[in-house]
């Protein structure tokens, strides 16, 4: 009879995982599924779903390491393809897919990634139109966020020297693809607002695939487009290229040649314009001067200015008049003033006791008081007599 084997249930587990980890299909394979119950965990990273269809499912781990690397994030009800290998659990017997690389289903990472970015800062106000800045008229200097070589940043050298030869350009090279492009730009748009000089940032690149030109859909950038205190004039690729730069900047430009243009004046456009100016304010200037010269030629003809005299006629009058209304005026005060003189001194000589002297009466005083009463004087007192022309002194006998 054959020896029996007894394996414990951690051998088990393990026999298991080493034989599924060593299948030639199992340990590099390609699963498409729906994503369900995913769950990330913000203190390891990793994330933990499963990955089902309509007949079955399997639970799904995939660590830091890996999904570090994509440009979306998965949610519930996603369609995607993952590449991994299978294993089992050994502590729990659990057997799983590990994956190692995820793609979605039926649209690409880059477009998901994009939209859901887009969601995520459209969310945060970071392409409202009430943060747009206006774009100075004559700036005078711009600042050029690009690659230091190729076609674009020479166009638009080019274009800012013929167009407004005054501005000074501050160009800060950066690689505009690849890894740690954004970081590039990112921080070359942070260090010309640090700096202060510009009035202006142009920041863009030449044409080029969605995946050349996927810089300026990074989150950095748009960040640091969003919080420029400097206007940014987004030129990215051709017309018909969009990116996340473009909603962030304050104004978007078709192409690097076309931010050029927007970015400056033309200055022979400002020297038309001038002269343009120039010649209206002269006709205008002239049209003035003729209107005044007719006036000075109309005043000249008047009869006043012919004459001065006349002038002087109206107000001669006036003044012949109010020196007559006051001399009349003046008259009728003295006599009413005189009669009023004449009743006051008639009634006061009616009531003067020298009216009554004039009759033949007299005052008699003694000691200075009128003696009203033969009973108030007696033989001896002198006395004295008040006439009509003078007084005389006398002496009462009896």
């Amino acid at each position: 009879m054959p020896q029996i084997e007894v394996l414990t249930v951690s051998q088990l587990n393990l026999f298991a995982k080493r034989r599924l980890e060593t299948d030639a299909v199992l340990s590099d394979v390609f699963a498409a599924g729906e994503i369900s119950n995913f769950k990330a965990y913000p203190q390891s990273g990793h994330w933990y779903f499963a990955l089902k269809d309509r007949d079955a499912s399997i639970p799904a781990v995939m660590f830091r390491g890996s999904n570090q690397r994509l440009l979306f994030l998965p949610e519930n009800g996603m369609r995607v393809v993952v590449r991994g290998h299978v294993s089992i659990y050994e502590r729990d017997g659990k057997f799983q897919l590990y994956a190692q690389d995820m793609q979605p289903s039926g649209i690409g990472a880059l477009y998901l990634a994009l939209a859901q970015l887009k969601e995520k800062l459209e969310a945060e106000g970071l392409f409202d139109p009430s943060r747009k800045k206006p774009i100075p008229q004559m700036p005078r200097c711009v600042g050029v966020v690009t690659s230091g070589s190729g076609a674009a940043v020479q166009d638009v050298l080019q274009i800012l020297a013929r167009r407004f030869p005054p501005a000074r350009v501050i160009l800060c090279p950066v690689q505009v693809q690849g890894d740690g492009s954004a970081a590039q730009i990112a921080r070359a748009i942070e260090r010309l607002n640090r700096d202060g000089e510009a009035e202006v940032l142009i920041v863009g690149r030449g044409g080029g695939s969605m995946e050349d030109l996927w810089a300026f859909n990074e989150e950095p950038v748009i960040r640091a487009v969003a919080s420029s205190k400097i206007p940014v004039i987004s030129a990215v690729g051709h017309e018909t290229d969009h990116t996340l730069c473009d909603d962030a900047a304050d104004l978007r430009a078709p192409t690097p040649s076309a931010a050029a243009e927007l970015a400056v004046p033309d200055q022979q456009e400002l020297f038309a314009f001038l002269r343009n100016v120039r010649e209206r304010s002269k006709q205008a200037v002239l049209a003035v001067v003729r209107t005044k010269r007719f006036q000075l030629d109309y005043l000249l003809q008047a009869r006043v200015l012919r004459g001065p005299d006349a002038l002087l006629t109206v107000p001669r009058q006036r003044i012949d008049d109010a020196q007559r209304r006051a001399h009349d005026a003046m008259n009728n005060r003295l006599q009413a003033e005189r009669r009023r003189y004449y009743t006051i001194v008639s009634a006061i000589d009616a009531m003067s006791p020298l009216r009554v002297l004039t009759r033949g009466y007299a005052i008699v005083t003694r000691g200075g008081h009128i003696a009203a009463s033969a009973a108030e004087l007696k033989a001896g007192d002198e006395v004295e007599i008040q006439l009509r022309d003078g007084s005389r002194t006398a002496t009462i006998a009896e």
